[in-house]
């Protein structure tokens, strides 16, 4: 029976998928989405939801949780990959996506799901975005770089 065993294994160890769900919620909070596998796509919105309702407080408490769930590293420059910029991750879910999301009451992610599969085990490939940050298909159409 599997009683009050919650999550899933994703056939990793348990330090691996700390690992690869803090490196996913990273780059979430940095590029707004994020392409991954189905099963990691809802692993992950169990582990970011919690992170920017407590960003969303702005607390050194709350700060210093999400540091320790999180951990923090910089962020790279767009335009030069070499370059790093001055802000980190945490400072930037503290500064630009949490108060995006304060009027929200949770369900601050979403997946998208897509038609196409990953080719070596057909793996359902779906689209994890932050809600009010992402771009859309409309924005991105209306700039021209809808792909």
């Amino acid at each position: 029976m599997r009683h009050r065993v919650v999550g899933r294994r994703l056939s990793r160890t348990a330090a691996h998928r700390t690992a690869m769900l803090r490196n996913l919620a990273q780059s979430l909070i940095e590029h707004g989405q994020v392409k991954t596998t189905l099963p990691k796509a809802k692993e992950l919105v169990r582990f970011v939801e919690p992170l920017i309702t407590l960003a969303k407080k702005n607390t050194l408490a709350s700060r210093r949780l999400v540091i320790a769930r999180l951990r923090d590293r910089l962020m790279t420059d767009p335009k030069d990959r070499d370059m790093l910029l001055d802000d980190s991750v945490v400072q930037k879910l503290f500064k630009d996506v949490a108060p995006k999301c304060a009027n929200r009451a949770g369900g601050y992610t979403r997946i998208v799901k897509t038609a196409k599969w990953r080719i070596g085990d057909a793996g359902d490939i779906a689209i994890v975005q932050l809600v009010d940050i992402a771009p859309t298909r409309q924005k991105l159409a209306s700039t021209g770089d809808g792909k």
